[in-house]
């Protein structure tokens, strides 16, 4: 049986084996992952969370192909991001997972699991949308005003990105960025050029609302735990009910006075629940 109270660290296996955090349960026959965010690496992740939920499981760390450490091109599609993502978790000889997925990753394990439902038992859904929801055609434009605008310092975009804009939001924020901080030796390399482009590509092309764009959340029987901010100026929070409404064993928790990064916001109270979640 395998314990961590650190999350292990991987670099992609091979230039099409994707990336991103998983949190592997102490029974071997089983991997709890989750996917990095937009623009993020490894060390995006905020030590609490992360490090919370290691306290009763392994948690392995990895970053999507072709970002940062990972070799490999960012694929332009959410299906061949969890492709990937697929290969990673087979190569790492592991049978069944449970997946927990932010902003980017939460489209991604939506896709990991109509690809290879064998494989998941759980997942958690953060910050993400369904195929085709509420205005989720327009998240590139959103992101764009957000990283465009200008920061006392670079890293303050975050702020704007993932905390409310009250005090106690900021305040929380702030406390997040210190955290991600922590890890000085072997921190990651920051994304190149190529990785953004990709990204809003892969987020165009699942935005795009067609008939019946989300019949597919139907299929997904998982036990599922969709999780948001009260106010995702990224992702429109209506899209998370909008997920838990149509899969048929989904529950829903929306944070107070939150934004993308509810889990940054409330971090201790965000691996309670996910933790009663992930040990029924």
């Amino acid at each position: 049986m395998m314990h961590s109270t650190r999350p292990r660290r991987h670099s992609s296996l091979r230039p099409t084996a994707s990336a991103s955090p998983i949190a592997a349960s102490a029974r071997p026959e089983e991997c709890r992952s989750s996917l990095a965010s937009t623009l993020g690496t490894m060390d995006y992740w905020n030590p609490t969370v992360t490090d919370g939920l290691a306290h009763d499981r392994e948690v392995i760390l990895f970053n999507n192909a072709g970002v940062s450490s990972s070799s490999g091109e960012v694929p332009t599609t959410f299906e061949q991001m969890a492709a990937d993502a697929i290969a990673f978790i087979k190569a790492l000889g592991l049978k069944q997972v449970d997946l927990f997925g932010f902003s980017i990753g939460g489209m991604v394990v939506q896709e990991i699991t109509l690809q290879a439902p064998d494989l998941v038992r759980r997942l958690i859904i953060d910050g993400a949308g369904p195929r085709g929801g509420q205005g989720m055609e327009l998240i590139a434009q959103a992101t764009g005003r957000l990283f465009g605008a200008t920061y006392d310092t670079p890293e303050n975009v975050w702020l704007a990105v993932k905390f409310s804009p009250s005090a106690a939001g900021q305040a929380a924020g702030r406390e997040f960025l210190k955290r991600t901080h922590l890890r000085q030796v072997g921190r990651d390399p920051e994304v190149n050029d190529k990785v953004s482009p990709a990204q809003v590509e892969a987020i165009g092309k699942w935005g795009v609302r067609q008939k019946g764009s989300d019949d597919y959340l139907k299929t997904i029987k998982q036990p599922t735990l969709i999780v948001n901010g009260s106010n995702d100026v990224n992702i429109p929070t209506v899209n998370s009910f909008i997920m838990q409404q149509n899969m048929p064993n989904a529950q829903l928790i929306i944070y107070p006075d939150s934004n993308h990064g509810a889990h940054h916001q409330y971090p201790e109270l965000f691996v309670e629940h996910a933790t009663l979640f992930l040990n029924p």
